[in-house]
């Protein structure tokens, strides 16, 4: 064969064999795209389809504006105002080239401008989300840096500054304690707390698709969910009411070095309405975290105490409703102490005698034995069902947080001695709030209401108010009875312990109350008190004033707290319109 031929046939072999080569090769690969077809598809599909989602798609949250909280008059007590929040995308943060922007260098950029931790925000812009909050409720001076910064550095998408809202208390530290302060994201005590969801509303959301820039692309799918706003609360105080008891308060703390501090509870005995709660220390409602939490305990519902002698009232009423003494009638003997099953419990006059004495005078004298004699002649069965109609045995349901319930005797163990001692309101343990909505009782024709601290509810969305009714309890005692207990407050005022609380001009009905140290407690020092009502007859206003710790010479609740709410009714009253007969 020629040799021509030779190197042809070899030539076309050859040419055969790396065509076979190619084909396999090239078979090998389709074979190798399809199998990572399939795997794409039907192993990492929903997920990638997820992470298109995420890149393709913004989620912002609309804040809901938290309910503004006013005070009866329509003073501003408590309100959100406008600040920023920043997120960001942390798959698009890119240059205006479109590169991406290096974690560390955002990062740094909110350490440098909001003082925010390194490692735990580089944590949150590396995150695998579409939309991470990176800090809230920033004021405009800061975010204006911010915004300066991004545009100095060219960093033109994947930030989100959306506008928000930061809560805040035009009188710092006015009624404090009462209204409690709120946190990043819920109400931290008081009324913030107790009436959140009702203040917070419900936040919106916003879902857009955007392009590479961040930018929405028109006509995209988009979803939006409108943000409710939160209701706005009016509450029953009275500001220019509020300020003067606090005033006198602090005032009353320092000068008597009361070390435990004190409260001044100011309530309508007929409607329910509290109109002035104070509670001492205060704190700046701006600056929650610059006291300990303890502070901001509202301590005229959380606390409990000894009344003393402010619970005789109590217990006459609770005579007289039972036809076991009337007024006038000389009734009692005090020879300066009682012997109770070997125990000497003395009168505060000891050795002194009130001698002969009606019930009128006993509240007038504040006597203990006359008290301990009184209380008795009462079954303590009849004495524990008055006890707990009058609202000592329970909480009284006031709209706030935290509200603590007293401790009393158990009917079944009660001894002789704790009987005598729980006469003159001793060895037992009640709220204020309990005992001013009990003695209130006593001023409003025996009938108990509630006390109650919010007014209405506005739904800002709407405008509609819901108006708080007052809710009357029971009956505890009668007309009658009330009266003649109102009647002994004012001669207790007139011609008793009670007259350094007389206020020339004015009728007023009061009690006063000293606690001495519980000796399992000698620290606590002693606690003084003073309730009192006006007009004495026809009460418009009840007030009960409260000193903890005194340990000083001076710690009689007619001389330390009778004077306080002297100078309180003394501006209260005539604001309130309560005429005095005084030209």
């Amino acid at each position: 064969m020629p040799k021509k031929n030779i190197n042809k046939q070899n030539t076309t072999k050859l040419f055969s064999k790396r065509l076979l080569i190619c084909a396999i090769c090239i078979s090998v690969i389709f074979f190798a795209l399809i199998i990572r077809l399939i795997f794409l598809q039907f192993v990492q599909g929903s997920e990638l389809k997820e992470s298109a989602y995420r890149q393709q798609t913004t989620n912002k949250i609309i804040s809901a504006k938290r309910g503004t909280i006013y005070d009866s008059t329509g003073k501003v007590l408590a309100k959100s105002i406008p600040v920023d929040t920043i997120s960001i995308n942390p798959q698009k943060v890119k240059y205006s080239d479109e590169k991406d922007v290096p974690p560390e260098v955002l990062t740094q950029i909110f350490v440098d401008v909001f003082g925010l931790d390194y490692n735990s925000t580089l944590e949150k812009v590396t995150k695998n989300a579409s939309t991470v909050v990176i800090v809230s409720k920033i004021e405009k001076e800061k975010v204006d840096i911010f915004k300066q910064i991004l545009a100095e550095k060219k960093i033109t998408s994947g930030i989100n500054i959306d506008n928000d809202t930061k809560r805040y208390y035009p009188y710092d530290s006015l009624a404090s304690t009462l209204i409690g302060s709120f946190g990043t994201d819920n109400g931290l005590a008081g009324i913030e707390s107790a009436w959140d969801s009702v203040l917070t509303g419900t936040r919106g959301r916003k879902t857009t698709t955007t392009d590479s820039a961040n930018n929405e692309i028109p006509n995209a799918d988009q979803s939006y969910v409108a943000a409710q706003n939160g209701y706005d609360l009016t509450l029953t105080i009275d500001v220019n009411i509020q300020s003067i008891a606090e005033k006198y308060l602090t005032a009353a703390v320092t000068e008597n070095t009361a070390s435990r501090g004190g409260n001044v509870i100011i309530m309508n005995p007929s409607s329910g309405d509290i109109l002035a709660m104070a509670s001492s220390p205060v704190y700046n409602l701006n600056e929650p975290f610059s006291v300990d939490m303890s502070t901001w305990n509202n301590t005229t519902i959380t606390n409990t105490y000894e009344p003393g002698s402010t619970f005789k009232l109590i217990n006459a009423a609770i005579a007289l409703e039972e036809n076991i003494i009337d007024t006038d009638t000389k009734s009692f003997y005090c020879n300066s102490y009682e012997n109770i099953s070997g125990t000497i419990i003395k009168c505060w006059k000891y050795p002194s005698m009130h001698e002969s004495q009606s019930l009128r005078e006993a509240l007038m004298n504040s006597c203990n034995p006359s008290f301990m004699q009184l209380i008795s002649r009462i079954d303590k069965q009849t004495l524990y069902k008055y006890y707990e109609a009058f609202g000592l045995f329970s909480r009284t349901g006031i709209s706030s947080a935290g509200e603590g319930n007293s401790l009393f005797h158990d009917i079944n163990n009660l001894n002789s001695v704790e009987l005598a001692t729980m006469s003159f309101g001793q060895r037992i343990n009640v709220t204020p709030i309990q005992l001013i909505t009990a003695v209130s009782a006593i001023a409003n024709d025996g009938v108990l209401v509630q006390p109650k601290i919010v007014k209405e509810l506005t739904n800002t969305d709407t405008g509609a108010v819901t108006t708080i009714d007052t809710v009357n309890v029971r009956q505890v005692i009668s007309k009658e009875t009330s009266s003649k207990m109102l009647d002994m407050m004012q001669s207790v005022v007139t011609d008793g312990t009670g007259r350094y609380a007389a206020i020339p001009g004015y009728s007023i009905g009061g009690k006063t109350g000293t606690s001495e140290a519980n000796p399992n407690k000698p620290d606590e020092g002693y606690t003084a008190s003073y309730i009192a009502v006006s007009p004495a007859l026809n009460p418009e206003i009840i007030i009960l004033v409260t000193l903890y710790g005194l340990n000083g010479t001076s710690y009689q609740g007619s001389s330390v707290a009778g004077p306080v709410v002297k100078q309180i009714l003394s501006e209260v009253l005539p604001y309130m319109g309560i005429a005095s007969t005084q030209n």
